[in-house]
């Protein structure tokens, strides 16, 4: 199995709706088994520059995390098709092992 994580910005749209709202939509029309979105009280990225959408007078993004697993090929495909439509986004993929 196979386990996506997708980080964007919250504010980040995709035509008149939040991209993780795209992102979600998109999955389920993927028939991925399930996802998650998380929203981030604090972050930075690639300038180091701390991020805190909660605090007061703030205009920072907030970050987002977007994270759902599959068999290897759905999520392959899924990520595949998605890159199709955006190109925003900064996506890690990991081999992770179901423990019944």
């Amino acid at each position: 199995m196979l386990q996506a994580q997708i980080y964007i910005d919250k504010d980040e749209v995709y035509g008149a709706q939040p991209l993780y709202e795209f992102i979600m939509r998109f999955l389920i029309r993927h028939k991925i088994a399930g996802a998650t979105a998380f929203r981030g009280q604090i972050g930075f990225g690639v300038h180091h520059q701390l991020k805190r959408p909660d605090s007061w007078f703030s205009f920072d993004e907030p970050p987002m995390l977007i994270t759902f697993i599959d068999d290897d090929e759905k999520v392959r495909h899924a990520l595949k098709a998605l890159r199709k439509e955006i190109s925003s986004g900064f996506i890690v993929v990991n081999q992770v092992e179901r423990i019944d």
